[in-house]
């Protein structure tokens, strides 16, 4: 039997086909056009502090025009998907490709065009409506109690997040890419206090976001894991700050999402490359010249853009242009192969590149971004990279990060860690943190878990671009060691 869910997203397929059909009839005349179609939607439900907090609907429908004419590129957004609406937009990028002609940093006959016919949906087993509002309520209430565990937990919360996004892509060149993603973030938080200091732990599936249905929420286990999360967050009042000198540091796989987002994903992008970030969210020290021949980090290093990965959450068939999502390495053996650019960057810059060209919503042109960005496993588990630290540290769950414009320097602060002595774990420390440069640091890599110690992650906050987007974006990774790394404490 389908479900309600089922039924409003056919009837929203449905849906945006007509307009697509009804636009294609009517198209304006010029080199190429596209039209992407985009609908969404999303659920908010948190209790904190024992408090149901006001629920959050919402939802957004409309179209981006895209139109090489003229000799130029020019994109028009509308939320007024009538025949008119659509017109009017069609004729707003017309008039931006006469501009684009005269200024443009690029010719417009480089510009990609659709051709493809594909299909992509996320794999949903329990959809959002197969729980009642008010069970899911119930359950985030159970486990926002179980945060409650004692005076010193200031604040404590958990919550449960929903997003659907429909896309229908369709060109001049008879492509058709139809798209049907999934989310789901369940999340815990405690916050806790005695006297100046203050620390707070997350968990439930906080930093595990991913596609898919509320079949998530018994990974995540949201009423098992909420006291070790309060008794975590309590534990780091009274433990020791991190000490501050060079010892060997390894990261779990939800700060390494963080640290691979941050010193690989952004500055392999090929737009930043290229110079045209550096306005807003700066440059990158690597240099066209680098791919095929850079050492960005050690021999056990392979990263790979793959959109293919189940569940993570820049899984797709295709970009947001249409060009088919293939799995690529970007570092090889530590070797730099190729950027994270789509067909219009590779072509600016005589570069291989991926299927990125990504946008956050219907009034967003596409441009240069992070899919899954994943570091590939090595072999052992956890227990053997510990084993193999004289003196270090193991640090999870990301606090703070800084970065400069040209990400290359770093440093980011976790929220937990946790003392190595002769191949042991010996005690907690609090206000974890390290710092580095960002291919010296991947070449200190020295050890990387096996197969059964990956884990998929992602960054759901990822911002870049003039308008701002922000967007999903995939990480996963096992747990890594390096070598020789500058760690501090909270005091610095």
């Amino acid at each position: 039997m389908e479900s309600s869910d089922d039924i409003r997203l056919f009837d929203e397929i449905q849906f945006l086909d007509e307009i697509a059909d009804s636009f294609r009839a009517h198209a304006p005349a010029c080199d190429y056009w596209s039209l992407r179609l985009v609908a969404e939607e999303s659920d908010h439900l948190e209790v904190r502090q024992g408090v149901v907090e006001p629920s959050l609907i919402a939802s957004s429908l409309g179209a981006m025009v895209t139109l090489v004419t003229a000799g130029g590129v020019g994109y028009g957004a509308t939320s007024d998907l009538s025949p008119a609406g659509l017109r009017a937009a069609a004729g707003r990028a017309a008039e931006w490709a006469r501009l684009h002609a005269c200024l443009g940093l690029f010719d417009a006959a480089l510009f990609p065009r659709a051709s493809g016919v594909a299909d992509y949906h996320s794999c949903v087993d329990e959809t959002w409506d197969s729980m009642s509002v008010a069970d899911k309520i119930a359950l985030l209430q159970q486990a926002n109690a179980a945060l409650d565990i004692d005076a010193r937990i200031l604040d404590w919360s958990a919550w449960l997040t929903r997003s659907r996004v429909s896309q229908l892509l369709v060109s001049s060149d008879g492509g058709r890419i139809s798209q049907r993603f999934e989310y789901l973030f369940p999340g815990l938080l405690a916050v806790a206090n005695a006297g100046s200091q203050t620390q707070r732990r997350h968990g439930g599936g906080a930093d595990r976001v991913r596609q898919g249905g509320l079949e998530i929420l018994a990974e995540a286990r949201l009423l098992e894991a909420a006291p070790c999360v309060a008794e975590e967050a309590i534990a780091l009042l009274e433990a020791p700050e991190c000490p501050s000198d060079t010892r060997d540091l390894i990261l779990l796989p939800n700060q390494m999402a963080l640290q691979i987002h941050e010193s690989i994903g952004h500055p392999l992008e090929l737009d930043r490359i290229l110079g045209d970030e550096r306005n807003y969210a700066g440059t990158s020290f690597v240099t066209p010249g680098m791919f095929g021949r850079y050492r960005y980090g050690s021999d056990l290093l392979d990263v790979a853009f793959d959109p293919s990965v189940p569940g993570e959450l820049a899984s797709m068939v295709a970009d947001d242009e249409g060009n088919a999502a293939e799995r690529h390495y970007l570092i090889r053996g530590g070797i730099l192969e190729r950027p994270l650019g789509g067909p219009l960057s590779q072509a600016r810059a005589g570069l291989p590149g991926v299927a990125c060209s990504r946008a956050s919503s219907w009034d967003r042109p596409p441009i240069d971004r992070m899919g899954n960005i994943n570091l590939e496993p090595g072999e052992g588990d956890l227990d053997d990279l510990i084993a193999g630290v004289e003196r270090g540290v193991l640090m999870e769950t990301n606090r703070s990060w800084s970065i400069d414009d040209s990400r290359n320097k770093f440093q980011f602060g976790c929220e937990l860690g946790r003392l190595i002595e002769d191949g042991r774990l010996t005690g907690l420390v609090r206000n974890p943190g390290y710092r580095g440069l960002s291919a010296e640091f991947w070449r200190s890599l020295d050890g990387v878990g096996g197969p059964e110690t990956r884990e998929v992650c992602g960054v759901a906050n990822c911002g870049k671009g003039e308008p701002n987007q922000s967007l999903f974006v995939g990480h996963a990774s096992p747990p890594c060691r390096f070598r020789d790394v500058s760690v501090f404490g909270g005091g610095e």
